[in-house]
C-alpha cells in the first residue's frame, strides 16, 4: 500500500493538488482571516498565528514529515534573533509551522508589494530590507536594530538567498551588523531535507522527511566588525554541526523510490 501511495505521488507530483490547494482554496481564506486578526489582534501577532496554521497545512498536504530537536534552548518570553540555513521555499514553512514562537522576518523589500503574500507581511509588521542601495540599506537595518530592540525576535537568512545545491553556503555581514546593532543573542538553526522537498527554481515536490534543529543561544559581547565577524563564524559553523545532507535520503520515501 505504501508502495502505491509513494508511485502515485511520484506520478502526479503533487504539482496539481498542492497548487489548487493553495492558490484557490487555502491563500485567500488565509488573507481574509489575517485580515480580520490584524483588526482584532495588535501588531501583528493574530496575523503570524493565521500564517502558523497555513504554513502547517501545507506541510501536511505536501506529505512531509518533521523531525525537531532543540526547542527546549528558547527561553519562553525571551527575544532571540535566529539564524537558518536556507536552500528551499520550503525551509520558511517549516519555521513558520514549528518555531514555537512570535517572531518577524527580515525581507528583501519589493517582496512587500506582491498582492496577498506582501500585504500579509506588512499586516504582520514584518520588517523590509532595501538591498539594492548601500545607504538605504543601513537604513533599514538601523530601523530595524530599533524595532527588535522594543521587544520583537527576528529570522534571518545569512547566506543571503537560497543555496542552488542544498549545501551551506558563504555568510553575508548584514544579519551580524543587525545583531550587534539590536545586542540580543543569536540562535542557530540548521534545516534539512528541504532542498531534496523542493529545490530553489523549481516547483517540483517531492515528498520526504524534513529535520529541524534549534542550537543554543549565541551571545553578543560587543558592536565592533570583530564581533560581527566572530558571530558570523560562530553561528556558521554551529549550524553546520547541526546540518545533515543526507537526511532526505533516509526517510520512507526515498526507500521506497528506491525500491519501486
Amino acid at each position: 500500500m505504501k508502495r502505491l501511495i509513494t508511485k502515485s505521488i511520484t506520478t502526479l507530483n503533487l504539482v496539481m493538488v498542492w497548487g489548487v490547494a493553495v492558490l484557490i482554496i487555502i491563500t485567500p481564506i488565509s488573507f481574509i482571516l489575517a485580515v480580520l486578526a490584524s483588526v482584532f489582534v495588535r501588531q501583528g501577532d493574530g496575523v503570524h498565528w493565521v500564517a502558523r496554521q497555513y504554513s502547517r497545512i501545507l506541510i501536511r498536504l505536501s506529505f512531509c514529515s518533521i523531525h525537531i530537536e532543540g526547542l527546549e534552548n528558547i527561553a519562553p518570553g525571551k527575544h532571540y534573533i535566529f539564524a537558518a540555513n536556507h536552500a528551499s521555499i520550503f525551509d520558511i514553512l517549516v519555521l513558520m509551522a514549528f518555531l514555537p514562537v512570535q517572531f518577524r522576518w527580515l525581507a528583501k523589500d519589493n517582496l512587500f508589494s506582491m498582492p496577498i503574500y506582501g500585504w500579509s507581511m506588512s499586516m504582520a509588521g514584518y520588517i523590509p530590507i532595501n538591498r539594492s542601495n548601500p545607504r538605504e540599506g543601513v537604513r533599514s537595518l538601523q530601523k530595524a536594530a530599533e524595532k527588535i530592540s522594543r521587544g520583537v525576535s527576528v529570522i534571518i537568512f545569512p547566506e543571503g538567498t537560497r543555496s542552488k545545491d542544498g549545501l551551506i553556503q558563504d555568510f553575508k555581514r548584514g544579519g551580524f551588523t543587525l545583531a550587534t546593532k539590536a545586542g540580543l543573542p543569536i540562535i542557530p538553526i540548521s534545516i534539512s531535507g528541504t532542498h531534496q522537498v523542493m529545490p530553489t527554481k523549481s516547483f517540483r515536490l517531492t515528498p520526504g522527511p524534513i529535520k529541524l534543529v534549534v542550537g543554543q543561544p549565541i551571545p553578543v559581547l560587543g558592536k565592533d566588525r570583530a564581533e560581527q565577524h566572530r558571530l558570523m563564524e560562530e553561528v556558521r559553523k554551529e549550524i553546520l554541526a547541526n546540518f545533515d545532507p543526507d537526511w532526505w535520503s533516509s526517510g520512507w520515501f526515498a526507500t521506497a523510490r528506491a525500491d519501486a
